[in-house]
């Protein structure tokens, strides 16, 4: 029977495994945002057991089949150096278990081996990473080995150290000694450099940012080459520029001291629980970022422009991990693939999990956002104006779904709990404002493009307008459920202005991409002249969303007439029969001016 951090894998009785819970203390807090580093140590170990576990199921999966790991030697041999590293150093054995992308592997090569599918790679060079895992610990702990990893098209992964980069073959022996580590391969022989954070032209290392605020040291990585570091497909290495790593570090200096300043005990949970960063190139406006339920502590990030917006994308993918940390603990809401619920960050319908997860995302974020608001900053105020907003709509659009489990509901009301007394701390009223309207936009663009009226209501209404004759009242705006299909495109261009008002004023607005002068005028308060910019835009395309949704943002801002309130409820309703109505008349006709007509009669 064979030990492997602590964990029996052979034939043991149930309770000669650990056995991992988390308080109804804790959970409480980690669902208000605190807890701090405390409960994420409770997840990060339950983590490593689920990995451990994995890896297990794995080795011995391909031992039985030894012909799936060809030209590699069976994975029982790593799962033996494993053992060895635990006995030396049994941190070592921690660090690579704790690795981000052990866990995006883990779970990429069990989803092969199960569904007997293919992957981007021969199926061995996947399988062959755990020999990587264990060559990098076995060089972390300073002990002698030999092993042979995948060297797919001339690169050989370490993960966590570095990168070899071999002019042939696809196999490495990695021979490690207490005179250093050698890779042999074909006829050649590389020696890594002993200090395995310089670069050399065989070594590319894994880069780490470091800094330090309020007495706090952050460390995480800037991950361009490991393989698994990526959303869903493994990638090859993307080494950034010398003066990229550069922009990174200063903007990580500068996003660790807002969150340690604003956000102390969070703070102390990332710093514990956060570890790797796989970058992506610069993005002005809405810089994404991404992350994967396999791989606890880790963010796929596009480069922001200022260290305000990093630091909230941090706090957002954190959010992530804890949150599917919980969840590999306890269920939280039962299975629902129904893309059914409108979630103000996507636009797209989402399932209640996907709504979950993004509704502790950005309630982490509007926290973060709130403390940037009480030190006076005015960007702060409208993400925190914004965040709440769309932080509340969507709890209390949650949290009594039929799909929550009793645990899920006890967690979305400790978030409500949390977040209901910021809905009243004042902030200016023009951020008020530029919240609301930007929330509303978002919303009524998703009801066009995903919500379908009732076809034989929109037939009736158009024969009515064609025919001249009155209308009987009638009911709008219930809601049939909404479709994946969007029925249109989508700009974001006017989130992106507002944002550029609130931070660096609109003498650069022609740099947001789809941006109209409609657009510009309607950001900027200039209500008239935005109505007759969309009129004219509508005049051009009368089916499209943003111009519908501009149009119905600028007459509700200067009145609330019959053509309002129906645009404002159930704006696909209008467009469905002023679509109907155009395809059997040539008569021109303005969306504005049927919302007048059919917002008489609406009930």
């Amino acid at each position: 029977m064979q030990r492997l951090g602590q964990l029996i894998v052979d034939d043991a009785p149930p309770d000669a495994f650990p056995r991992h819970h988390i308080s109804w203390h804790d959970f409480d807090a980690m669902a208000k945002g605190s807890g701090g580093a405390r409960v994420v140590r409770q997840l990060r170990r339950a983590e490593r057991s689920r990995r451990l576990l994995l890896l297990r199921s794995l080795v011995d999966q391909v031992a039985k089949s030894p012909e799936l790991a060809d030209p590699l030697p069976s994975p029982v041999d790593a799962w033996d150096l494993l053992a060895r590293v635990e006995q030396a150093a049994p941190t070592v054995l921690d660090l690579v278990l704790a690795h981000p992308y052990t866990g995006s592997w883990a779970g990429y090569t069990t989803r092969l081996l199960t569904q007997k599918i293919s992957g981007v790679w021969p199926l061995w060079v996947h399988i062959g990473y755990v020999n990587a895992l264990a060559a990098a610990a076995a060089i972390r702990a300073g002990i002698r080995f030999d092993i042979r990893i995948p060297a797919w098209q001339g690169e050989a992964i370490l993960p966590t150290l570095g990168l070899v980069r071999l002019d042939c073959c696809d196999t490495a022996e990695i021979h490690g000694s207490p005179d250093g580590v050698e890779v042999r391969y074909g006829t050649g022989t590389i020696r890594l450099p002993t200090d395995l954070s310089t670069d050399t032209d065989e070594w590319w290392s894994i880069r780490r940012l470091v800094t330090r605020a309020n007495g706090r040291t952050f460390s995480v990585r800037l991950d361009d080459l490991d393989p698994y570091r990526g959303p869903h497909e493994p990638l090859g290495p993307q080494r950034l520029p010398e003066s990229e790593t550069i922009a990174w570090q200063g903007l990580m200096s500068h996003a660790w001291r807002l969150i340690a300043d604003g956000l102390p005990d969070f703070a102390e949970a990332l710093r514990v629980g956060f570890d790797s960063v796989a970058p992506r190139p610069l993005t002005l406006f809405r810089a994404p970022s991404a992350s994967s339920s396999d791989a606890f502590g880790s963010a796929i990030i596009n480069r922001p422009a200022d260290p305000a917006s990093l630091a909230s994308m941090l706090v957002h993918e954190f959010q992530h991990s804890r949150l599917t940390g919980l969840m590999h603990l306890t269920r939280l809401w039962e299975n629902d693939p129904r893309e059914r619920l409108y979630a103000p960050w996507r636009d797209d319908p989402r399932p209640i999990g996907g709504v979950f997860q993004g509704l502790y995302a950005f309630f982490g974020m509007t926290a973060f956002w709130r403390a940037q608001m009480r030190c006076g900053d005015r960007r702060g105020s409208f993400e925190f104006a914004y965040h709440r907003e769309v932080a509340w709509r969507t709890v209390s659009a949650v949290r009594h779904d039929p799909a929550l489990t009793p645990t899920g509901r006890r967690f979305v009301n400790a978030i409500a709990e949390e977040l209901q007394p910021w809905l009243t701390e004042p902030i200016a009223t023009d951020m008020i404002e530029a919240a609301a309207r930007t929330a509303k936009d978002h919303y009524l663009g998703w009801r066009l493009r995903h919500v379908r009226p009732d076809s034989a209501l929109v037939c009736d209404l158009a024969k009515a307008w064609l025919d001249g004759s009155p209308t009987s009242p009638f009911e709008a705006g219930t809601d049939q459920p909404p479709t994946p299909v969007p029925d249109g495109g989508w700009s974001h261009a006017r989130a992106d202005l507002t944002q550029l008002l609130v931070t660096k004023g609109m003498s650069s607005w022609l740099t947001v991409a789809g941006a109209t002068h409609a657009d510009l005028a309607l950001v900027t308060g200039r209500f008239p002249d935005a109505i007759r910019g969309f009129r004219a835009e509508l005049a051009e395309d009368p089916d499209r969303p943003a111009s519908i949704t501009g149009l119905t943002l600028a007459l509700s801002a200067v009145d609330s007439s019959p053509a309002t309130r129906i645009l404002l409820r159930c704006p696909e309703l209008v467009r469905a029969v002023h679509r109907a109505v155009r395809e059997h008349t040539t008569q021109a006709i303005t969306v504005d001016g049927l919302a007048e007509w059919l917002g008489q009669t609406v009930l």
